[in-house]
């Protein structure tokens, strides 16, 4: 029995499009299904080994109840943090953090997507 696990996640946008948009020109993710257009409405992206789902949120939801305390933070390692927040910056998004070193040993910089979800973006352990 293998101890190695994946993982992916899926997030409830209100509005799939946008979403969509905010992932693959600000994020970089690949689109590997896109079926926005059936029902129920849906896409999946995937960029390295990190794979989304994404289907509409039945109600409007709060963006701050996404984000933390009351929500989620979803921590996304990469190999080259400067780059990844440069390219970030470029698209026109703005850093919720800037890179900041934290007293766990790890450097790290926070953005909010689209929709509010709280995103970490951290150099790999």
């Amino acid at each position: 029995m293998s101890d190695e696990v994946g993982f992916r996640f899926e997030l409830f946008p209100l509005d799939l499009d946008r979403f969509l948009r905010f992932y693959v020109e600000v994020l970089r993710f690949e689109v590997r299904a896109d079926r926005r257009h059936q029902d129920p409405p849906y896409v999946y992206l995937q960029r390295g080994s990190a794979r989304i789902g994404a289907l509409p949120a039945w109600e409007p939801v709060e963006p701050d109840l996404r984000s933390t305390p009351q929500g989620v933070e979803l921590v996304i390692e990469v190999d080259d943090l400067e780059a990844e927040r440069d390219a970030i910056v470029a698209s026109g998004h703005s850093l919720a953090e800037d890179i900041t070193e934290r007293p766990w040993g790890l450097r790290d910089f926070r953005i909010f997507d689209s929709e509010g979800y709280y995103l970490r973006f951290t150099t790999r352990s």
